[in-house]
């Protein structure tokens, strides 16, 4: 038996030219509560969303940008420590709106890891603020700059490892 990857290999495929993500699609165990949560933190409208029991979801985003949809699934949880999602990241302009978000989520009570803003590793210029969805799922908002003199969370590895 062939594998994907091998057959792959062989072809004269051309990869596509990624220009960026498109939106997140999440998982979650309550919907109202998961719309509340990221329009609270984020700022996301509801651009569409389903109440039919059997198939509830929410598309949320910004003006006609689609960012995040959220699909009701209320079986299980959220398993930081298995193959699969290890974390979201959004990125802010610049670090006066990091400290917003930061401000932002004090405001709304949401625990903040690794005591606020970090750098991303000794010496980066990028730096980050680290935190949770209701669901367990872990979040990650950062500017591109302004970390200078932030610490890392850890000095064993980058800041967004949550080992």
């Amino acid at each position: 038996m062939t594998s994907t990857l091998s057959t792959m290999d062989k072809m004269a495929v051309v990869a596509p030219k990624i220009t960026h993500s498109g939106h997140i699609g999440l998982n979650v165990s309550d919907l109202d509560r998961a719309k509340e949560f990221y329009q609270k933190v984020f700022g996301l409208e509801i651009l569409h969303e389903s109440d039919e029991q059997e198939r509830r979801f929410a598309f949320l985003g910004e003006g006609e940008r689609l960012v995040l949809t959220l699909w009701q699934q209320p079986a299980g949880g959220f398993d930081p420590v298995r193959p699969g999602l290890h974390h979201l990241s959004f990125q802010v302009e610049n670090m006066e709106e990091l400290k917003a978000v930061r401000a932002r989520l004090e405001e709304l009570n949401i625990r903040v890891l690794h005591g606020g803003i970090v750098s991303h590793m000794e010496g980066s210029a990028s730096g980050a603020v680290f935190f949770e969805d209701p669901d367990g799922i872990r979040l990650e908002v950062f500017s591109p700059s302004g970390a200078t003199g932030y610490h890392p969370a850890t000095h064993k590895g980058p800041s967004c490892g949550f080992f």
